[in-house]
């Protein structure tokens, strides 16, 4: 019995090109994982910190090429770091919240190393003169990161805050303080006034910022120092206040005799840079 050979179409075990379709085409925009550093100084300081684990870095085209000089010195660093994963802008956008002002950068990362005020009196104790600043429920993430460049800027050695109102070490707070996070210690703590008592016993002055405090340029801020700033309206809270060894005001004049607690920081630290 003959068998009947079938003619092979040459084509026949080649399947058709397929097209990508429509939902598959941005998958890498629908699995973006939410970033939580952005914008150029943030994203850069978080890069170059060899403390920082980074996870995913988001950028656009543009961005990245603004970026090399930071990938050069992380590589002579011999730090490890993620290749970029490019987006278009509207893609970035939705890595963040809305509105965020990213620049073209981005990064998800762990979060800064935890550290409480022992941490912070260790890396201060060989210094003779030393400034830690306390922000008693001062929440606004743009005061707090305006703060935090103010500390970084006038060598402050350290910030704390309470656990329960204080805004996280990332977002707007990162951005506002223009990297300052990477370079900053931060510890929280639960009961601020305790804080003060611990910081007392290791030989700091503690200082309160409020309005009726003598004139700041009349004080002798020179030695171990604490500054305790307070939220804007309330000011400082009465135990805290109580705890203060003395308090300080700024000098003003003018027909607004009030500014607000990131600028009322800025001044204060310049005060206690000339001791």
């Amino acid at each position: 019995m003959k068998k009947h050979k079938t003619k092979h179409n040459k084509n026949a075990s080649k399947r058709p090109e397929q097209k990508p379709r429509p939902d598959k085409q941005h998958s890498s925009e629908r699995r973006a994982a939410q970033a939580n550093l952005y914008g150029f100084h943030a994203v850069r300081e978080a890069w170059l910190n060899e403390e920082r684990q980074i996870n995913t870095f988001y950028c656009t085209q543009n961005a990245l090429e603004g970026f090399e000089e930071t990938l050069g010195e992380a590589l002579q660093k011999g730090l490890v770091r993620p290749q970029a994963t490019i987006l278009d802008k509207a893609q970035l956008d939705k890595t963040l919240p809305q509105g965020s002002v990213h620049q073209g950068l981005a990064l998800v990362t762990s979060g800064a190393p935890e550290m409480d005020l022992e941490d912070i009196l260790i890396r201060e104790r060989s210094k003779e003169s030393s400034l830690i600043v306390i922000l008693d429920q001062v929440t606004d993430p743009h005061n707090v990161g305006a703060i935090l460049r103010s500390v970084c800027a006038f060598g402050a050695g350290g910030v704390i805050m309470q656990k329960k109102h204080a805004p996280e070490l990332n977002g707007v707070l990162a951005k506002t303080a223009c990297g300052a996070i990477e370079h900053v210690p931060v510890a929280y703590e639960t009961n601020l006034s305790r804080s003060i008592e611990t910081l007392q016993k290791h030989g700091y002055f503690v200082y309160g910022l409020d309005e009726r405090g003598e004139d700041i340029a009349q004080a002798n801020t020179s030695g171990k120092s604490v500054l305790v700033l307070g939220a804007e309206g309330p000011g400082l809270r009465r135990l805290v206040k109580d705890h203060c060894d003395s308090l300080l005001r700024l000098p003003m004049h003018g027909s607004m005799p009030s500014i607000n607690v990131s600028n009322a920081a800025a001044v204060a630290l310049y005060a206690f840079s000339k001791g």
